[in-house]
C-alpha cells in the first residue's frame, strides 16, 4: 500500500477524553509513539476495528461489523484528502485526537434509559427483557397504582343519607301544558336512627345478603372486577355485593353504567367502611333503600306495607320487608304487573312466601333467632296490607300518571327506584275534558243501570275504557277503574285478561279480503260471499273433515241464539253478530292469517290467545282496551297504524331526560287502504241496522262492532269516526281470586251483551268528545275481492255495490231470545257450505258445549267460547298491562308492550 493513501497517527487513546485525560493528569511515563513508528500492522490504516491501545475493538454485533467493512474504503479517501483529514490541533497527532468521519475510535454510544431491544445480544435474546427492566416497571406500576388510589380516596366524599332521603315531586301535565298533579314520595320517606330500627331487621339484611357485614372491609373485589370486566363487554353490571357497596350505591346520585362511577363507587365504599362504624353504615342503608310502593327508607316500609313504626316490626315482619330488597316488583305480595305480567299476585305471594321462610331460616342457622323466636316467627305468614293511595293520585288521575310512568320505563333506561325518587316533568297526551267526560259518562250509566248496594248480581261490576286519535296513537282519555282511594288499583284500560269476543270478526273479515281463503286460490274474498249461519253447525277443516272434541264426537259451533239465518253474507253476519259463518271464514282463512291481521292492526302477540282454535275466530284473545282502541284507530285511518303513545316529553329538572326516547310513532301502512275502508263500510252497517244500533245515538258518521263472551262475563263496544276511535269493556271479578263472573242477572236483566250498556257509555262520551267538530265521514269504498257463493266457487258475474242496508222488514230483533219460535230450515239452509256432506238443520244449542266451542249464551252479538282444552279462556281482570307499549315489556316494555 503506498505511503498517501495512510491515515494520520491517531492517539492510542482514542478521541477528546484521551486528550483531556493528558492533560489533566501527569503522564504514566510513557507517551504513545506516533503511528507507524512501531512498525507493527496495528499501525496502518486499513482497518477500521482498532481501539485504544492498538487493540481491535470488538464489535457488538455482526451488523456492525458489516456496516464498518463497507465503510472502510470511503473514509480513507476522505480523511486523507479533504480540509478536514485531521481536525487536532496543530501540533499534530500527538497533540489531539483525530475527529475524522471514521468511528472505529470513537467511545461506545450513550447508555439507554431503558435498554430494549437489549444491546449486546444476537438473534431472540435481544427481545428477551433483563430481570432489571421487568422489576422496574412493576415497581413502578405498583406505584402508579398506590398513588391513583391514595388520590381517588383524598378525593370522594363519605355519602350523606339526609341527603339521599331529599325528596322532589314527579309533576305530571296534561296536553295543553297546564299542570296534571304533582306527585312524589316525599311523605314515604323518613330516615330513622339505628335505635329505631330492631335488631331482627338488621340480621334479617345480613343473613339475606352478607353474613360477613361486621367482619369485612365493605368491598368485595372479585364482584367489581366481575362487573367491570362485565361493562367492559356491554354486558349488564352487576350491584354491589356488601351492604356497603349496596349503601354507597343507593346514595350514588347519578346511577350511569360506565367504569368510572364503579371506579367512584369503589374508592367511596373503601372510604365508608374506614371511616363509619358498621352500625353508621346499615342505618344509612335501611334509610335509603327502595322497599316498592314508592317506599324510600324502613320507616316509609313499615308505615306502607304494616301501618306502623319500623321500631314496633316484628322479625316475621322484618323477613317479609327484607325480602322485597331482592326485588319489590316481584316480592310485593299485592302484585305489580304494570311493570311486569308475571308479577301477578299469586305469584308474588309465593315468591314472597319463599324469600320470607329462607331468611327466617338462615337467621335461625346464623343464630340471629333463638328456637323459641324461630318458631314463633314461621308459625304464620304476616301478609302486608293492601296498597294505599299517595297524595295526588285519587280519580282517573292515579290511571293516568300510572299509564304515563309505564310508558316513560319502558322507553328509557329509568328504573321504577329512579323514577320515584322525584324530579320528573312528566307532558302527556291525555285531554282534560275528554277524560272527565269518559268518567262522567260510566259514571252515569253505573249510576242509571247498577244497583250493587241492594242487587248481589251487580256487585263487583268494571269498566275500563280508552280513546285513540287515528293516525297518530296519541291517548286522549282513559277510564281505569274507582281509583286508588277506592282501594282499585289495577288499570282496567290498560289490562289484559277480559276476552273481546265478536269485536274480534273485523280482524277475520280483514284477512279474508286480504288472503282470499284456500277455495279462492289467493282471490280476496268480497264482504258479500255467503256462509252458513245457523246455529249448531260443524266446523271443516281445509281437507272435509270436521272438528271433534276430544272424546272423538263431532265438535258443533252454537251462535247465541238457534235462529234459522240460512247462508247469508259476511256483511249481514257482521251485522247481527253470528258466529258460525265466521269461524268456518277463519278455519278457510287460516287462523294464522287472522293472527297476523291482528297484529298489524296494533294487537300485541302476548295479548292474543296461543290456540289457534275456530274459536279464536270469535275473540278469545284478551288485548286491553288501550290496544283495542289503537286497532280500530287503523279501519279508521284507512289501514294506516300507530303504536299508542302517552308521553311526548320527558324533563329532569328542566332539561330533557336523555334517555327518553322520542315517543311519537310513525304512521305505518298495515293493510290496504280500500281493505280497511270495506270493513269500515261493513261497520257503519253494525251501527245502522245491527246490534249497535244504540250508538246511532251519536247522530253522526261512525262504525263500531259489539262482543259478548261466553256466560256473559265480558262485554265490549269498540268504535269510531274519522277523529276518534273509543274502546269500552265491562265485566264483573271476583275481587278475592280476580276471576271472572258471569254477567247473566246483572242490571235486572237476563243477560249484558255489549250493544247494550258498554254502547250506551261509547256514545254518552263520543258526543261530549266530538262536540263542535264536523262530520268528516269516512271513504267511499269500492268492490273489493270475489263473491263466494255459498261458501263454494266464485260466482261468474258478481254484482256488488255498497249502498247502505236499510233496515230489513223481515229481519228479526236486534236481540232475539232463545224462546222465539222458528221454522224448521230447508236441507238447503242447513247443508254445510257446498260439501253436502252435512245436513245438521237447526240445533238445540247445547251441543257447543265441549273442548272446542261451548254454548254461546253471550247476547246478540254472538261470543267467545271456551278452548279445546277445556278450560276457560276468561283471563283475569288484574294481569299485566299490555296497551301503549313495544315488545315483550307491553304497554311499557318491550319487557312491551
Amino acid at each position: 500500500m503506498s505511503e498517501h493513501r495512510r491515515k494520520p497517527p491517531q492517539p492510542q487513546g482514542g478521541g477528546r477524553a484521551a486528550a483531556r485525560r493528558g492533560q489533566s493528569g501527569p503522564s504514566s511515563g510513557r507517551r504513545a509513539a506516533p503511528r507507524g513508528a512501531t512498525g507493527s500492522s496495528a499501525d496502518s490504516y486499513g482497518s477500521e476495528s482498532v481501539g485504544s491501545g492498538g487493540e481491535e475493538r470488538p464489535y457488538s454485533s455482526r451488523a456492525e461489523a458489516r456496516r464498518a467493512a463497507q465503510r472502510g474504503s470511503r473514509r480513507r479517501v476522505a480523511e486523507n484528502t479533504g480540509p478536514g483529514a485531521r481536525r487536532g490541533g496543530p501540533g499534530g497527532p500527538a497533540a489531539g485526537p483525530g475527529r475524522g468521519k471514521g468511528r472505529a475510535t470513537t467511545a461506545p454510544g450513550k447508555k439507554r434509559f431503558i435498554d430494549y431491544p437489549r444491546v449486546g445480544k444476537d438473534g431472540w435474546r435481544r427481545w428477551v427483557p433483563s430481570w432489571k427492566l421487568v422489576s422496574g416497571l412493576f415497581l413502578g406500576f405498583v406505584g402508579s397504582l398506590v398513588v391513583m388510589v391514595g388520590v381517588g380516596y383524598a378525593m370522594v366524599s363519605i355519602p350523606n343519607e339526609n341527603d339521599a332521603a331529599k325528596s322532589q315531586n314527579n309533576v305530571y301535565y296534561w296536553a295543553n301544558g297546564k299542570q296534571m298533579v304533582a306527585t312524589g314520595t316525599g311523605v314515604n320517606r323518613q330516615n330513622v336512627s339505628i335505635d329505631q330500627i330492631p335488631e331482627a331487621m338488621r340480621y334479617a339484611v345480613i343473613s339475606a345478603e352478607n353474613k360477613s357485614f361486621y367482619q369485612d372491609s365493605g368491598v368485595d373485589p372479585m364482584g367489581i372486577a366481575r362487573a367491570m370486566v362485565n361493562m367492559a363487554r356491554g354486558g349488564q353490571t352487576q350491584g354491589g355485593s356488601t351492604i356497603t357497596q349496596q349503601y354507597v350505591k343507593n346514595t350514588y346520585l347519578s346511577q350511569e353504567q360506565s367504569l368510572t362511577r364503579k371506579f367512584k363507587e369503589m374508592f367511596i365504599s373503601i372510604k365508608v367502611g374506614a371511616k363509619l362504624d358498621k352500625d353508621e353504615i346499615m342505618q344509612g342503608y335501611l334509610n335509603t333503600s327502595y322497599f316498592g310502593r314508592g317506599a324510600y327508607g324502613i320507616q316509609a316500609a313499615a308505615q306502607t306495607y304494616y301501618g306502623k313504626n319500623a321500631v314496633d316490626l316484628k322479625p316475621s315482619e322484618c323477613a317479609v320487608l327484607a325480602a322485597l330488597l331482592k326485588g319489590p316488583t316481584y316480592y310485593d305480595p299485592a302484585g305489580n304487573q304494570d311493570l311486569d305480567k308475571t308479577a301477578t299476585p299469586a305469584a308474588n305471594e309465593k315468591r314472597s312466601k319463599d324469600r320470607w321462610a329462607w331468611i327466617l331460616g338462615e337467621m335461625h342457622k346464623d343464630k340471629h333467632l333463638s328456637d323459641a323466636q324461630y318458631q314463633e316467627a314461621v308459625a304464620k305468614y304476616p301478609r302486608p296490607d293492601g296498597r294505599k293511595a299517595t297524595k295526588g293520585m285519587t280519580g282517573q288521575i292515579s290511571y293516568l300518571a300510572d299509564t304515563a310512568k309505564k310508558y316513560v320505563l319502558a322507553h328509557s333506561d329509568i328504573t321504577e327506584a329512579q323514577f320515584d325518587k322525584g324530579g320528573y316533568q312528566i307532558y302527556t297526551t291525555f285531554d282534560k275534558n275528554k277524560v272527565s267526560a269518559l268518567a262522567k259518562a260510566v259514571k252515569n250509566v253505573q249510576s242509571a243501570r247498577l244497583d250493587p248496594k241492594h242487587r248481589e248480581l251487580d256487585k263487583y261490576v268494571q269498566f275500563g275504557a280508552a280513546s285513540v286519535k287515528p293516525q297518530d296513537g296519541a291517548i286522549v282519555a282513559l277510564y281505569g277503574g274507582d281509583g286508588y282511594e277506592n282501594g282499585h288499583f289495577t288499570n282496567n284500560a290498560d289490562t289484559s285478561g277480559v276476552p273481546v269476543g265478536s269485536t274480534w270478526k273485523p280482524f277475520v273479515l280483514a284477512a279474508a279480503m286480504e288472503y282470499g281463503t284456500y277455495k279462492s286460490e289467493g282471490e280476496g274474498v268480497s264482504p258479500l260471499s255467503k256462509y252458513n249461519g245457523n246455529d249448531h253447525l260443524k266446523v271443516f277443516k281445509p281437507d272435509g273433515s270436521f272438528y271433534l272434541n276430544k272424546d272423538n264426537t263431532p265438535f258443533y259451533q252454537a251462535n247465541e241464539s238457534d235462529h234459522p239465518w240460512g247462508y247469508i253474507t259476511l256483511r249481514k253476519a257482521m251485522e247481527q253478530s253470528v258466529n258460525t259463518p265466521f269461524v268456518q271464514l277463519g278455519v278457510d282463512v287460516g287462523m294464522t292469517k287472522v293472527r297476523d291481521v291482528a297484529k298489524s292492526a296494533g294487537i300485541l302477540d302476548q295479548s292474543m290467545s296461543q290456540d289457534l282454535n275456530p274459536s279464536f275466530a270469535i275473540g278469545t284473545s284478551t288485548p286491553s282496551a288501550i290496544r283495542m282502541a289503537d286497532a280500530y284507530a287503523t279501519f279508521a285511518a284507512s289501514g294506516k297504524q300507530a303504536d299508542p303513545y302517552s308521553v311526548t316529553a320527558l324533563k329532569v329538572n328542566g332539561a330533557d331526560a336523555p334517555s327518553f326516547v322520542k315517543p311519537k310513532p310513525a304512521p305505518k301502512e298495515a293493510m290496504d287502504p280500500n281493505i280497511a275502508n270495506n270493513v269500515t263500510d261493513v261497520l257503519e252497517n253494525v251501527i245502522q241496522n245491527g246490534t249497535g244500533m244504540k250508538a246511532k245515538d251519536l247522530g253522526r258518521t261512525a262504525a263500531g262492532k259489539t262482543g259478548t263472551t261466553d256466560e256473559n262475563k265480558s262485554a265490549w263496544f269498540v268504535g269510531y269516526t274519522k277523529q276518534l276511535s273509543t274502546s269500552v269493556a265491562m265485566f264483573r271479578e271476583n275481587p278475592k281470586n280476580h276471576k271472572l263472573l258471569s254477567m247473566n242477572g246483572t242490571a235486572n236483566t237476563d243477560s249484558i251483551h255489549g250493544g247494550d250498556i258498554p254502547t250506551l257509555v261509547w256514545t254518552e262520551y263520543m258526543k261530549a268528545a266530538l262536540k263542535g267538530q264536523n262530520d268528516l265521514g269516512f271513504p267511499e269504498p269500492t268492490e273489493i275481492g270475489t263473491v263466494q257463493d255459498e261458501a263454494g266457487a266464485p260466482s261468474p258475474t258478481p254484482s256488488v255495490t255498497f249502498t247502505p242496508t236499510p233496515t230489513p222488514s223481515n229481519s228479526p230483533s236486534p236481540t232475539p231470545t232463545k224462546t222465539t219460535p222458528t221454522p224448521t230450515p230447508t236441507p238447503s239452509q242447513s247443508c254445510q257450505f257446498g260439501w253436502g256432506n252435512d245436513c245438521n238443520g237447526n240445533g238445540n244449542g247445547n251441543g257447543g258445549a265441549n273442548d272446542i266451542g261451548g254454548t254461546d249464551t253471550g247476547g246478540v252479538d254472538g261470543g267467545t267460547t271456551p278452548t279445546p282444552t277445556g278450560t276457560e279462556t276468561t283471563g283475569t281482570g288484574d294481569t299485566r298491562g299490555n296497551g301503549n307499549g313495544n315488545g315483550s315489556t307491553g304497554f311499557f316494555g318491550g319487557q312491551g308492550g
